[in-house]
């Protein structure tokens, strides 16, 4: 039987994710310990995973808890970090086929990592790669969060595990790929620069997020670089 593009694309996903999958199950071990730490008990921290799926909001979350923030303020913590999707969302759905429910699965699926695997350049996105990359990772994050829970006693303190180096480490690796550009130059505030599209608003986030890191409440600097970037860059045809 033939392989159809949408078996392909799955499975072409489903390998691909596999090395993330690996490092994102370890982030989850990370966050299980800290979430069982900060009082959210055995089964809050798991079901969170299922039903937010959002590492850095889980734990800043988990974060605002140990110190004895209010819920409230954990959840607008979240809130605020998650709100990096909102562009993220906006680019995928166009490719999305399905009914309400095939959309809303795709969109729980969509985080940063599986948006990267499932980019094909030029703008499009493979929604079964999507699905595969996704899946791969939800389970993996499910897994690891399961696993600190459980077993946080025996693998103790997660910063012994150098997950504080990995997870910028995983990042900077998603980031690298999408700065590619056959564009060699970008037009900023009207003033013409010499590098591509992709590293001036890479450049232009993360000397914002770095400026108001300081000063700001956790989120608040991702929305910002985010905010800016998309109003201040403007490509040329």
């Amino acid at each position: 039987m033939a392989e159809t593009s949408g078996d392909r694309g799955f499975r072409e996903g489903a390998v691909a994710v596999v090395p993330m999958a690996v490092a994102v199950f370890g982030f989850g071990l990370s966050y299980g310990v800290l979430a069982r730490a900060a009082g959210m008990g055995g089964v809050a921290p798991v079901v969170m995973s299922v039903t937010t799926f959002a590492g850095s909001a889980q734990f800043a979350a988990a974060s605002v808890l140990q110190a004895g923030g209010a819920a409230a303020t954990a959840a607008l913590s979240a809130l605020m970090l998650n709100a990096r999707y909102l562009p993220i969302g906006v680019t995928v759905a166009p490719w999305l086929g399905g009914g309400l429910w095939s959309r809303l699965l795709h969109a729980h699926l969509t985080v940063d990592e599986s948006w990267v695997i499932a980019a094909e350049g030029t703008g499009r996105w493979n929604p079964r790669v999507l699905l595969a990359a996704g899946t791969g990772l939800w389970i993996a994050w499910i897994l690891g969060t399961l696993g600190g829970v459980l077993f946080g006693n025996v693998i103790g303190d997660p910063a012994r595990l150098g997950l504080d180096a990995a997870f910028p480490a995983l990042f900077l690796a998603l980031l690298v790929p999408q700065l590619r550009s056959r564009e060699r130059s970008t037009e900023v505030a009207g003033l013409r620069i010499g590098a591509p599209p992709p590293a001036i608003a890479a450049l232009l986030g993360a000397a914002i997020a770095l400026a108001l890191t300081p000063f700001t409440p956790a989120g608040v600097p991702i929305v910002a670089a985010g905010a800016a970037c998309l109003i201040g860059l403007r490509r040329q045809p």
